[in-house]
Order: C-alpha cells, then sequence, then structure tokens
C-alpha cells in the first residue's frame, strides 16, 4: 500500500509538471530539446520507450517498450521472464519450470503457450517456427547475450503481421567497435545442481567486426524428472562496405533435452507440489536460423535494409500422455511399462523483408514514410501419435507407425506503409496500411479418419491503423492509436482430431483490433512514467461446437469460429528515484522505486462452445488463461559499484478453459488461484573487469502454478519452482 501510496502522488505530480512546463519552451523548441534529453534517459534506465524512428522502422504514436536486460538485477543465466520483463505492464508469463529453456509470454488476453500469439523476432526476423500454421516459438536464446527487448503491442501488425499480443524483439549484443578482441563470460552456480556457462567474444578491426557466443546449461530442476541439458551457438560477422552501408551474415542455434515431470492433480499439489511419477517423457526442439541482413543510408533522406533468413528446425517428443491420476508404472498384462507416444515436427521455412525509409517535405510539413514488403514460405511436417519404445530414456524411435502424418505449407505475401507527419513542431499523425495474402494447403493421412486429409485454404484481407502523438512539453508526451490486427487460424485448428470431427470449410482467421490512448516522459531525472488506457477487441475466436447430423441423427463436433471477445485494460509504469526526491542529488547512492501494474478485464461477449457434450453460451465469461490484475514492484539501491534488488509479484487468479469450470477431478481444468512471489538479488562489479552477483528467486517458497494445461507437457497442473538461488561471477575484457 505504501509504494501504491508513493505512486499515486508521483502521478499527480506528473500532470501538474506537465502543465507548468507548457510555457517552458516556445514550439519550434520542443523537438531538439525533447530527442537530447531523451538519449540521457536512454544510457541510465533499465526500461525506456523506443524513438519515434529507428532504422527504417516507425515507433511514433505506439505503444512501446524497451527493456536492457543487463541493467534490471534480473536471474539472466536460467532466463527469468518474471524478472527480466517485470518493467513491462500487463505481460503475462506463464512460469512452466526453472530451466529458462523457454520463455511463454502473452499480452493482453493472449495465450502464453510458447508465446504462441507474440510475432516473436531476433534481430528483426522472425523466430517462431511457423508463424501462420504453428506459430510456437521454441527457439529462446539466453538472456545475457540480449542487448535490449524491443516490445511492440495494439499496432504492431501494420509493420510486422499477424499477431494479437504484439511484436518482441531480441536485439542481440553487437562487437565493441574499439577493440580487436574483447572477451565476455560469466559462470553461475545454484540449486538442484544448476549450472550455466555463458562465453562470448567479439570485436573490430576496419570495415569487418564480429560477435558470437556459446552458451551451455543443466540442471536438475526443483522438481524430480525435471533434469535438462540446454546449448545455444551465435555468430555475427559483419562488413562495411562504407560508412553507410553494411552487411551482415548471422547465425543462431538452439538446442535441448528435457525431461518433462509432467501435471498434477489439484490433491496431488496440495498434498506435494514437487511430486512427480512422470520419468520417462522427454521434450527436444533444434532450431537454426541463418540470416543475411543488408542495409544502407542510401542518401541524406533514404534509408534500406533487406533481410532474408531461414528457419531450419524440428520440435521432437516422447511422452507417456495420460491425465495425471493415471500413473506411469509397469503394466501387469505386458510385464513392462506402457510403450510411449512419439510427436515429431520438422519445419523449413524461408523469409524475406525489404524495408525503405525516406525523409521528405510536403508542403512546408516534415514527413516520413516508411514501406515494405515481405514473402514467406514455409513447409511443416508433422507425424504425430507414432508408437515408441518401453524404456526409459529419451528415444525417439518406433514400434508403430504414426498414425497422423501431414504435410503442411504456406505462402505469403504482404506489402505494407506508414507514413508520419509533423503537422506541427508537437503534433504528429501516422496512418499506415498491411495488405496480407495467405495461401495454405494441407495434405496427408490420420489413420483414425476413414479417407485422406486435403485442405486448402487460400485469402487476403487489408489492415489499416492511425497512430496520434502530441509533445506536451520538452519531455513528456500524449500518444493514441487505433490499428486493426488479426490471427491465422493453425493447422491444429483444421486437423480433424477423431472420426466425430468435422472442420467448417468456410471458417475464418481471428479479425478484431485494439485501441490505446496514453500519457509517458520524464519529470527531471527523478520520474519515469508510462500510463496507457487500451480496448482489445477479438473476434473469431475458434473453439468446437457440438451439432447432430439430422440424416443419421449422430452427434459430431464442429470446429468453427465460435464467439468473440473485448478486453479493456489500463497498464501503468512508474520509476522514481526516492533518494533523489528526499536529498536532492542521486550521484554517489541512489534508491529507485519501480511499479508495473495491469488491469485486463477480458470477457467473452458472444460465443457458444462445446461442454461434455452439450453446447454452452460463453457470453459474460472470462477468456482463459488471463488474470485480472498483475502487479510488479521492485526497490533498487545503488551505490558505486554495488546494486541491490528487491522485487515483488502479483498475479491474480482465472480460469484455464472458456466455460470457467472451477475443478475438474484430472487436474487438466480448472481455477488458477492468485500468487505472490518475492525475487532478490545483489551485484559488485569489482577490479574494472569483474561482477560477482547472487540471488533468491521465490524468496518465501511459495506454492503456486501460473496454468494447467491439456497437452504438451502435461496434462494437469505445472508448479513453478518454489525457493531456488544462484551465485555468477563474470569478466569482460
Amino acid at each position: 500500500m505504501f509504494l501504491k501510496s508513493i505512486l499515486t502522488i508521483s502521478f499527480v505530480s506528473v500532470f501538474q509538471f506537465s502543465l507548468q512546463a507548457q510555457r517552458v519552451q516556445p514550439a519550434h523548441q520542443v523537438q531538439p530539446v525533447h530527442q537530447a534529453l531523451d538519449s540521457v534517459f536512454i544510457r541510465s534506465s533499465p526500461a525506456r520507450i523506443l524513438p519515434e524512428v529507428q532504422g527504417t522502422i516507425l515507433f511514433s504514436g505506439k505503444r512501446t517498450n524497451e527493456i536492457i536486460p543487463d541493467s534490471t538485477g534480473a536471474n539472466l543465466s536460467a532466463n527469468n521472464a518474471r524478472m527480466a520483463f517485470a518493467r513491462i505492464p500487463g505481460l503475462n508469463v506463464w512460469e512452466m519450470d526453472g530451466a529458462g529453456t523457454q520463455v511463454n509470454i502473452g499480452s493482453r488476453g493472449t495465450d502464453t503457450h510458447r508465446s504462441i500469439e507474440m510475432n516473436m523476432r531476433q534481430n528483426g526476423y522472425n523466430t517462431n517456427s511457423d508463424i501462420f500454421g504453428y506459430p510456437e516459438d521454441h527457439y529462446t536464446p539466453p538472456m545475457q547475450a540480449i542487448r535490449e527487448v524491443q516490445l511492440v503491442r495494439g499496432s504492431a501488425a501494420l509493420q510486422f503481421g499477424s499477431q494479437f499480443g504484439g511484436m518482441m524483439n531480441y536485439v542481440m549484443k553487437d562487437a565493441d567497435s574499439t577493440k580487436i578482441l574483447g572477451i565476455e563470460s560469466e559462470q553461475t552456480a545454484g540449486g538442484y545442481n544448476f549450472f550455466n556457462s555463458y562465453n562470448a567474444v567479439g570485436g573490430a578491426s576496419g570495415k569487418f567486426s564480429y560477435y558470437a557466443y556459446y552458451d551451455t546449461r543443466h540442471g536438475d530442476g526443483w522438481r524430480p524428472n525435471a533434469a535438462f541439458d540446454y546449448h545455444a551457438y551465435y555468430a555475427n560477422l559483419s562488413w562495411r562496405f562504407t560508412p553507410k552501408t553494411r552487411l551482415s551474415l548471422q547465425f543462431s542455434r538452439m538446442d535441448y533435452v528435457q525431461q518433462i515431470a509432467g501435471g498434477q492433480t489439484d490433491s496431488q499439489f496440495l498434498h506435494n507440489a514437487r511430486f512427480s511419477d512422470r520419468a520417462r517423457n522427454f521434450f527436444n526442439p533444434e532450431i537454426n536460423i541463418p540470416a543475411l541482413l543488408f542495409t544502407s543510408d542510401l542518401s541524406p533522406s533514404t534509408k534500406l535494409s533487406v533481410t532474408a533468413h531461414y528457419l531450419n528446425g524440428q520440435r521432437n517428443s516422447v511422452q507417456f500422455i495420460n491425465t495425471p491420476n493415471i500413473q506411469d508404472t509397469i503394466n501387469t498384462s505386458l510385464d513392462s511399462y506402457n510403450p510411449r507416444q512419439v510427436d515429431r515436427d520438422y519445419y523449413s521455412g524461408f523469409t524475406t523483408e525489404a524495408r525503405i525509409l525516406h525523409n521528405y517535405n510536403l508542403g512546408g510539413m516534415d514527413a516520413t514514410l516508411t514501406g515494405g514488403v515481405r514473402f514467406f514460405d514455409e513447409a511443416t511436417r508433422r507425424k504425430q501419435k507414432g508408437v515408441g519404445t518401453i524404456g526409459s530414456d529419451f528415444d525417439l524411435s518406433l514400434t508403430k507407425p504414426y498414425s497422423i502424418d501431414l504435410h503442411l505449407h504456406t505462402t505469403n505475401y504482404a506489402v505494407f506503409a506508414e507514413n508520419l507527419f509533423h503537422v506541427t513542431p508537437r503534433f504528429s499523425v501516422v496512418p499506415g496500411f498491411r495488405y496480407e495474402v495467405i495461401d495454405s494447403k494441407m495434405s496427408g493421412l490420420i489413420l483414425n479418419q476413414t479417407f485422406p486429409v486435403a485442405y486448402t485454404g487460400n485469402r487476403n484481407f487489408p489492415l489499416f491503423g492511425l497512430g496520434l502523438q502530441y509533445q506536451v512539453n520538452a519531455t513528456t508526451q500524449l500518444y493514441a492509436n487505433a490499428s486493426q490486427a488479426y490471427r491465422p487460424y493453425l493447422y491444429a485448428n483444421i486437423t480433424p482430431a477423431d472420426q466425430i470431427g468435422v472442420i467448417d470449410p468456410n471458417m475464418k482467421d481471428s479479425r478484431g483490433y485494439t485501441l490505446d490512448l496514453g500519457y509517458r516522459g520524464t519529470v527531471g531525472e527523478w520520474l519515469r512514467f508510462d500510463l496507457d488506457g487500451f480496448y482489445m477487441y477479438y473476434g473469431n475466436r475458434i473453439g468446437q461446437e457440438n451439432l447432430t447430423n439430422p440424416s443419421t441423427n449422430t452427434a459430431y463436433l464442429f470446429t468453427t469460429n465460435i464467439g468473440n471477445s473485448g478486453d479493456p485494460g489500463v497498464e501503468a509504469y512508474t520509476d522514481f528515484s526516492l533518494w533523489q526526491v528526499i536529498t536532492g542529488s542521486h550521484r554517489s547512492f541512489d534508491l529507485r522505486l519501480f511499479n508495473s501494474l495491469s488491469w485486463n478485464h477480458a470477457r467473452y461477449s458472444t460465443g457458444i462452445i462445446n461442454n461434455n457434450g452439450k453446447n454452452q453460451s460463453l457470453a459474460g465469461n472470462r477468456v482463459e488463461g488471463v488474470p485480472d490484475w498483475i502487479d510488479r514492484a521492485g526497490v533498487t539501491a545503488r551505490s558505486g559499484p554495488i546494486k541491490l534488488l528487491v522485487q515483488y509479484s502479483y498475479v491474480g487468479n482465472g480460469y484455464s478453459d472458456a466455460t470457467n469450470t472451477v475443478y475438474t477431478p484430472t487436474g487438466v481444468i480448472g481455477y488458477v488461484p492468485s500468487y505472490h512471489v518475492w525475487d532478490a538479488s545483489a551485484e559488485w562489479s569489482f577490479f574494472g573487469h569483474y561482477r560477482l552477483s547472487a540471488g533468491i528467486n521465490n524468496i518465501a517458497d511459495a506454492r503456486y502454478f501460473t496454468r494447467r494445461i491439456n497437452m504438451y507437457p502435461g496434462p494437469g497442473i505445472l508448479p513453478a519452482d518454489g525457493r531456488t538461488f544462484y551465485v555468477s561471477l563474470g569478466l569482460k575484457l
């Protein structure tokens, strides 16, 4: 309550300052002063907003966030998203485990499973395995290698394509141009045999520069049967033909084998949250991404960027899949364990994006145009429900063939443009559009069907948006945005699950829009803030209805668009120096407080869904997996080379399904309680090149879970980790 009271006072101070500052600068001086102050803000803060223009991308009038992971105090060695993204209001995190092999995030009422409703990128190119048919993001780089994290919500679909949750871009660290050879290394040890080793080299000589890292991570996991072995590689070789033209060749790879502890029932979780009887379940993704990036300043007013990348990979699992109330024990009739199920996906996708940005003057008005084209071609091979071995090790071999064998292919063309008009020195307008063409095909065999599977879906549609930005004074601005978005239906939506499943041949992609209105900026060096109200409409959600064939009087499940949802909400971020407020100085010592608060009222407005063989109305129900409240707050104390952080996280309750079921005996569907988590970390930099850091995650050893699930890696309740600790020693030369 003390923290929230301070934040309320801070917001009042912000608005009072804004009104007074209207007369500080004449209009024609506002923009240069704002840019100069913003550069100071960027260097001193772990969280900031993106500039109006960066490279060939426009961010003006958009809801943006930028995080500097190295400055957050988070446990980066374990990719702890709860800490690393704490300063982004409303970002929902599925804490599947503490291994850090996978980042699972969602925003504004979207699914967190493998960031499936986020447009995930690295250095500007997509890392989702199949952005149109199977957009789970299996690729997860180590956060120690990330220079900054960029997030655009609401209006991201115009420049970046399909999404409702937003576009998140990992900008990787680059070469130190002042050195021929630079070295960075950090070794981390923690509880439950956790060990992470991050090692990087980089440098520059003449026109050539390079940066590369190797990261390895392994441990036993907080729960039994949760061991993991992770590896990540990256190399970036760059050549500057001229000071304004650069060509970069990049290669990324990530692979890991992780033992899956499985889900729990409610009674198992309450009795012992660490319980697991799934010793034979394993998951193994392998993702390779070579990329070629070209940037050039064609003239003082025109920039060009071209990115081409190829994603080649696979997703493999071998599991005894059953609800958690059924133990994985010896089958007496077989005198052995039951055979496990083997599922394998193979991805092969090529994407090219070309963007151009041009500054020009129209009737005395400064303007910036950005536009581009995108080509995407992906082939996915899906093999599922193969009968595996009765063994207990990681073994993908089969004893019987796959009962699902599908060839999936998508081709996409897109063109987009946005234009920034500086109507006055203070007021900017940014209209934009995008046009998408999608061609999806599926063929193959599902053995429990009486006929081969074939599907063709060709569709195209435009998206429109409008952004506004008003510079209230030298350091604060109002922004607003209205933008359309969409989410393509997935391969899973057009694959009949069994003999009673029928797919709607007229099924539509999910379509909707987002509205944003916000106020953000700084007050001196003691306060940074961003207060945003939004509304997101998510139409044509996909689900199943229970129907009856009138000619045969038999029931069947009909996969179709079942309804719509709306999500009004508020996202608020404040970061202020309590020490500077009290003493007027923060040079030798600083005590800063931040609060990242969001409220989401995601509800179904219309809809019908199948529930135990009967159709049930969804109107008024909460959207599944979406807590109403998320609040993350922290206190950071800094004195010279020493930095301390204490962070608090609260996530409200929710439901795991659209029918808002409270309880089922299997634990697969039900209520998800709210939870509170405390984290702490400390850093000490010494001798100029060394850093010692340590931390405790989940200090109070809270027992909680963020999600129930009816598929991998469950089914059932998936407990989050209890109390863990880590110690790191790093050097940078």
